[in-house]
Formats: structure tokens, C-alpha cells, sequence
């Protein structure tokens, strides 16, 4: 049964608290908990810049009703995450860890085989946590062990040996120090490739992902593989390194808005919702927090969807840093192998 399939026979799993509206979805490499379709995001470009205000924008997004954290080692974000988790305890917005779905991710630096379970261990030491829910490998790329920053300098680019670096990803889900693993920002020919001889299908592939970059033949790869498509950028992350401003600007989008009564961010987390994956949202504004959780009560009619299914396609990152002449990979073909 494909992703889509058992997203519509599922019934949402709902809790009595504010939270309950967020549908969830059970990932296919574990029994135990299902993954929120709507998750908080904690990037912010440039990485550390909110640090100091990071951990109460946690709490705020708890107390609203956020269950699903994403972080990652290059965000920096990973211990304000953990005392946000600590404090939500001691205050009582939760009542144990084992209600929020926690997502960090492997940074190139560590993408080789010796690298990955002490990344791990790290980030669990930055978190204070005992476990991941889901832990991705960041980008199919490895540079030099040692730093941790996008851009990444291109002579400490290598080529990334996937079938080992998957094989520790297996070894971290083993041990019970991740529930699930997964990817980041990877093509159907890279997945094919750790398809091949992985003993753990990847459970997620978390991407861009927006009305102006809808990834319509990765999305049915992953649905026939049973690979939940987790999406980046629902609006566009207008402002960072990784985005553009064409989703918020986009007229069609404010057209669709302004009939509904929506915001232009509802209806592209709305949009993206009926696609059938898992979206991460990021606002830092308490009553936007609010407004990008109230999407699961109305729909976009059938000539709504039509239409922002014929928008022009350009994607917002195609990460040219992690191109170079003398680099594993020499163009953005390469990388994307062809996807772009």
C-alpha cells in the first residue's frame, strides 16, 4: 500500500488537547509513534541568530499547540530545542517527551561511516534526550570532517559514500538512539541507490517543497516506495540563503487567499497538506504560529488545486555550494541528477 493510500484509509490519531487538529501518519520502519503532518521548524538564516530567543519561540509554539520539532547539528538550534523540552515538562504544557516527535539531522561534515554515531550522541547530548523520533542525513554530500557551516568551502568537498553512511544510520536505529531515519534533499536516483542494499528503507525524504516547486515525479517515486515526503519551504523561506520570495508574491496564491478569507501562508500549507505529505512551518509570530496550525478544516475547491497545479515551476535552493570543477559533483545536473 502506498504512502497516499494509508494516509487516506488512516483516521487521524487526535488528542484532547490543542493539538488535536494535526492529523498524523504512521512511518513504515517503526510500530511505535505516528509523525505529525504538521511540524515547527527551528532554521533561521544566519544559523545562531535568534539563539537567545529561540528557546521561549519553542515554548510559545508548544503552548499553541506544535507537537513535531525540526532541527538539525547546522542549524544551532539543537540545545535551545532541549531546554525548551526541559521547561515544558517542569511548567506542564507536556506532560512527558513521548508526546512531541522530535526530527534532527546529520551535517556533511559527519556524512561518513565512523562520523555518524558520534554525531548522533551529540545531538542527543544537545537535546538531553535519550532518543530521536527521526534522524535525516542533511544532503547527499560529505565534506571534510570539522565544520559545521552552509556555505560549506568547496575545497573540502568529497564524494559521499552512501552505502556506508546508510549502513551507520541502520546502526543508530538498532541501537534505539533514533526511532526512524531517513534523508534530506535527495533525488529518486540517489534514494535508488540506498534502496539497493539498505536493510532500513529511508522512512522519510525531507525537501522543498511549494506550490512553486511541487516535485511532482519525486512525490510519486517516494509514494510508490512507501518514503513520506516531508516538506521545506511550504511558503517559500523568503529572506534565508535557501529561499526566494516568489510563493508570497505569487498573484494566483494571494487570489485563492483573499476568496477564502485565508492567509496566503494557509493556503500554501493547505495546498501541500492535500498533496499527501508532512509539512514543517517556521513563524516566530505567536498569532501566525495560530494561523498555520488552522488548516485542517476547510479545503481548496478542485479548480483551486487545478490551478496551482499549473503554476510555473522553478526551485528556490538548487544549492550551487555544493557544486565545484573539482568537487564530486561538477553541476547542478549531477546533483539533483536532473530533478531541477
Amino acid at each position: 500500500m502506498d504512502v497516499r493510500t494509508k494516509m487516506q484509509k488512516s483516521s487521524p490519531q487526535l488528542s484532547t488537547t490543542s493539538y488535536q487538529s494535526v492529523p498524523t501518519f504512521p512511518l513504515h520502519s517503526t510500530n511505535e509513534k505516528a509523525i505529525p503532518l504538521l511540524g515547527f521548524g527551528t532554521a533561521e538564516y544566519p544559523f545562531g541568530a535568534s539563539i537567545d530567543t529561540m528557546k521561549q519561540t519553542i515554548l510559545e509554539a508548544i503552548a499553541v499547540g506544535y507537537r513535531h520539532f525540526d532541527t538539525a547539528a547546522l542549524y544551532q538550534t539543537e540545545q535551545p530545542l532541549g531546554e525548551a523540552i526541559s521547561d515544558a515538562l517542569r511548567l506542564g504544557l507536556i506532560k512527558s517527551r513521548d508526546e512531541l516527535f522530535i526530527t534532527s539531522k546529520l551535517w556533511c561534515s559527519d556524512a561518513h561511516h565512523d562520523c555518524v554515531l558520534p554525531a548522533l550522541k551529540k545531538t542527543l547530548k544537545n537535546l538531553k534526550l535519550e532518543y530521536l523520533d527521526l534522524y535525516l542525513i542533511h544532503w547527499p554530500v560529505s565534506v571534510k570532517p570539522g565544520e559545521y557551516e552552509l556555505p560549506v568551502k568547496k575545497k573540502d568537498l568529497v564524494p559521499i559514500d552512501l552505502k556506508p553512511v546508510w549502513e551507520a544510520m541502520e546502526e543508530c536505529q538498532a541501537l534505539g538512539l533514533t526511532k526512524s531515519i531517513g534523508v534530506s534533499n535527495f533525488s529518486c536516483k540517489k534514494l535508488e541507490t540506498i534502496l539497493s542494499t539498505a536493510k532500513i528503507p529511508p522512512a522519510v525524504n525531507q525537501v522543498e517543497m511549494n506550490p512553486m516547486w511541487q516535485q511532482k515525479k519525486l512525490r510519486k517515486f517516494c509514494d510508490e516506495k512507501g518514503i513520506l515526503i516531508e516538506s521545506y519551504s511550504p511558503l517559500g523561506a523568503k529572506g534565508t540563503l535557501w529561499g526566494t520570495n516568489r510563493v508570497m508574491e505569487c498573484e494566483l496564491l494571494k487570489e485563492i487567499a483573499q476568496a477564502k478569507g485565508k492567509s496566503l501562508a494557509q493556503v500554501c500549507l493547505r495546498w501541500a497538506h492535500e498533496q499527501g505529505v508532512c509539512v514543517l512551518v517556521k513563524s516566530f509570530n505567536k498569532e501566525r504560529m495560530k494561523q498555520n496550525l488552522d488548516i485542517f478544516d476547510w479545503k481548496l475547491s478542485a479548480e483551486e488545486s487545478r490551478k496551482i497545479s499549473q503554476l510555473p515551476q522553478c526551485k528556490g535552493f538548487p544549492a550551487g555550494e555544493f557544486v565545484s570543477d573539482d568537487g564530486p559533483y561538477k553541476s547542478l545536473e549531477e546533483l539533483w541528477d536532473g530533478e531541477i
